[in-house]
């Protein structure tokens, strides 16, 4: 089996980097490969959501938080009270986490931080390549999160596709 990264922008997304992300993961899990998330909303969320529906039991899905799910869900649900996302956005998260951990627990990994911050998103992204062999990026409005990715994984000798939008 091998494993694709993907990485996609969390605060913007629309209807075709919806359905693009869709396409792909769907024809990555139908040749019997898996992918590897960061566990975020946007992109991460999209490819979750779609591997759920072809494999329910996320055996073909790798999801790498930078903290305890604990700790994420609190991060998230903070984020709602401050108004940066909204509390549905935070409630199906963490509610799509909980259902892969409880599906298959090897799926979710934790990583060992103890706060959501840039230098603990960067460190999973780093994770998220380390698990993977090839990056899959949806990049909306050159988000810095997703172009970290993609430097590092060209860095790595990835195969990297890259897929870019304004929105």
């Amino acid at each position: 089996m091998k494993w694709v990264a993907i990485s996609g922008s969390w605060r913007t997304t629309n209807q075709q980097v919806e359905d693009d992300v869709r396409a792909h993961v769907s024809t990555i899990i139908k040749k019997g490969d898996g992918i590897v998330t960061g566990g975020a909303l946007g992109v991460d969320f999209i490819a979750t959501d779609e591997v759920l529906k072809h494999d329910p039991l996320a055996q073909s899905i790798k999801i790498i938080l930078p903290t305890p799910l604990t700790v994420y869900r609190s991060h998230y649900l903070q984020k709602a009270q401050e108004g940066i996302i909204t509390m549905t956005q935070a409630t199906k998260l963490v509610v799509q986490l909980e259902s892969v951990q409880k599906s298959s627990p090897r799926s979710l990994i934790e990583m060992f931080y103890t706060a959501c911050n840039p230098q603990t998103y960067y460190a999973r992204n780093t994770a998220v390549l380390d698990a993977a062999s090839e990056l899959l990026a949806f990049q909306v409005n050159d988000s810095h999160g997703t172009q970290d990715t993609i430097d590092k994984a060209r860095a790595l000798g990835y195969p990297v596709q890259h897929i870019k939008y304004k929105i």
